[in-house]
C-alpha cells in the first residue's frame, strides 16, 4: 500500500526540536540553484537499485548517485566498490554547507526524484558506517516536497518540514538512532526534485 504525504502543503511543523533538525532556506539564490541543478541531473550517472522489503525484491522508487573521497566506500550497496569522485559543481555546494554544519563531510549521496511518484519509505540513516549520532546535510533543489520524521517508540509525534528549493537542512543529534523520516509519494503531480545528502563515512 502506497504512503501519501499527510502533512500541510505550507508551511512547517510548529516546535521543531533545534536539537535534531536546523532548517535554512535560501542557499543558493533560486536561479543559480536551477542551473546547479540541471547540470547535476544531467551529468550524473544515475543508478537505481534494487533493495529487499517484506521479502520481495523492489526497485527503489527514485534514482542515485554515490560520490565521495577516493578511499570511501559505498556503504549503501553492500560492497566496497570504488565511489564516483567529487565534480566541481559537488565540492562548491560541500564548501558552502560544511562552515555551517561545522562537519568536513567525506562523502554525498544524490536522490533524483523525477515526479511525486518518486519517494523513500520510512528509515533512518543509522549504518554503523556514519557513527552514532552523525551530523547530515541535506540539499533541495527543484520541487518542494515534505520531509516527514516521527518517534520510532511513538509513532503519533510527527513533525514535517517543506524542503524548498535551494533549502539545507541539517539532521543531528538522537534523530538517526530513535526517529526515522521519510519523503512521500504526493497526492497531485510534482516536478523534479534533486536532493543531496551530505554525510562522514567512517
Amino acid at each position: 500500500m502506497e504512503q501519501l504525504a499527510f502533512f500541510p502543503e505550507y508551511g512547517q511543523s510548529k516546535g521543531l526540536p533545534s536539537e535534531l533538525l536546523v532548517y535554512l532556506p535560501g542557499l543558493f539564490k533560486a536561479e543559480e540553484g536551477y542551473q546547479i541543478m540541471n547540470r547535476l541531473v544531467s551529468e550524473t550517472p544515475w543508478t537505481q537499485k534494487v533493495v529487499r522489503m517484506y521479502d520481495k525484491q523492489v526497485i527503489t522508487p527514485r534514482l542515485s548517485a554515490w560520490y565521495a573521497d577516493a578511499e570511501t566506500y559505498d556503504y549503501t550497496s553492500l560492497r566496497k566498490s570504488a565511489p564516483n569522485l567529487w565534480t566541481p559543481a559537488l565540492l562548491k555546494i560541500k564548501a558552502m554547507v560544511e562552515p555551517i554544519a561545522e562537519v568536513s563531510f567525506n562523502s554525498v549521496l544524490l536522490n533524483y526524484y523525477r515526479d511525486g511518484r518518486d519517494s523513500v519509505a520510512w528509515h533512518s540513516d543509522n549504518e554503523t558506517a556514519l557513527g552514532s549520532h552523525p551530523t547530515i546535510a541535506s540539499v533541495t533543489f527543484g520541487q518542494v516536497r515534505s520531509f516527514d520524521i516521527r518517534k520510532k517508540a511513538e509513532h503519533q509525534e510527527t513533525y514535517s518540514v517543506r524542503l524548498e528549493h535551494c533549502s539545507l537542512l541539517l539532521m543531528k543529534g538522537d534523530l538517526q538512532s530513535k526517529w526515522e523520516h521519510r519523503i512521500a509519494k504526493a497526492t497531485k503531480p510534482m516536478k523534479p526534485r534533486l536532493n543531496l545528502t551530505f554525510r562522514v563515512v567512517i
